[in-house]
């Protein structure tokens, strides 16, 4: 196993888990969270686990009752069917770069290694942060950067850029870090870079799309009574789940019945959770976690 699991007890109290359920984790990365909801399971309850990195299937668990799916989560219907599953009693992800992602030196997530800027969570795919950073246009990087990191200044990064790649290639962290460099104030610096791979992150493996795409299957997926926990990292990816779960959809205001009473399929279980300072002080990755919580409390159709 190559992570800590953010939140142990927390997520797994969230979930009230049925002895005999059937659960899903959608982000199994080093297996963690994966192995706490297998030891509060019965024998004849079952865990369905995805990841889409094939690292991860490094990680997979020897225990009947567990499946591990090397595929996007988006996919999550497609598969519970083909298993010939109709519904589970709950849902589980922890959202975001797993810790084995950021401590390797190869792939470019982290600004702390000089390495290809690839940024890719399924290296199968065709889009990785090198074409984005030398294909994309001004325009195209500068919502990037303000959607996806709240960056104030994204006009004037995304005019960097150009600039940068009219005369050089952009292929390492070390010529982002470079390019980027008049935009790193003092004591700042980390930051700023963290944001701006954030961003690259998200639009290379879409997953504010696959995010919603995954979300608008769990009215249907999970049972009533069926409990859904969520870990963000990221104020972009929180909104999406907190609209969710308040609304019931991501744009647009719940369905309201005849007496202005929402109809929104799930309930919260409370606002959200964060880790405990001692957490943080033995995971730092975990301190911008938060960890929320809904019921299901009835069937959209």
């Amino acid at each position: 196993m190559y992570h800590n699991p953010v939140m142990p007890s927390e997520s797994i109290d969230s979930l009230n888990i049925v002895r005999d359920g059937v659960y899903v984790d959608l982000t199994f990365g080093g297996g963690g969270h994966s192995r706490l909801i297998l030891e509060n399971l019965g024998k004849n309850g079952k865990l369905i686990a995805f990841d889409q990195d094939k690292d991860a299937m490094k990680n997979n668990i020897d225990d009947t009752r567990f499946m591990l799916i090397n595929q996007n989560f988006k996919f999550l219907k497609q598969n519970l069917k083909y298993n010939s599953i109709d519904n589970v009693d709950g849902v589980f992800a922890d959202l975001g770069v797993s810790s084995h992602q950021f401590d390797s030196s190869q792939r470019g997530f982290s600004i702390r290694y000089d390495s290809e800027l690839d940024m890719r969570m399924n290296t199968n795919t065709l889009v990785d942060a090198k074409k984005i950073l030398n294909e994309y246009s001004e325009d195209q990087l500068s919502n990037i950067f303000f959607q996806y990191s709240d960056l104030r200044n994204s006009k004037q990064i995304a005019k960097a850029i150009i600039h940068y790649r009219s005369e050089k290639t952009i292929f390492k962290t070390s010529h982002l870090n470079e390019l980027l460099e008049p935009f790193l104030p003092q004591g700042f610096k980390n930051k700023v870079l963290a944001k701006v791979y954030q961003a690259l992150r998200i639009e290379v493996n879409q997953e504010m799309e696959v995010l919603k795409e995954v979300l608008s299957q769990l009215p249907e997926l999970v049972k009533k009574g069926g409990v859904i926990s969520i870990i963000t990292y990221h104020s972009v990816e929180d909104r999406l789940v907190k609209r969710f779960i308040q609304n019931g959809c991501f744009e647009s205001e719940p369905i309201k019945n005849k007496f202005g009473v929402s109809k929104t399929p799930f309930k919260k279980v409370f606002k959200f959770l964060r880790p405990s300072e001692g957490e943080i002080k033995i995971n730092n990755r975990a301190r911008s976690a938060k960890l929320r919580s809904a019921v299901r409390v009835w069937k959209i159709n």
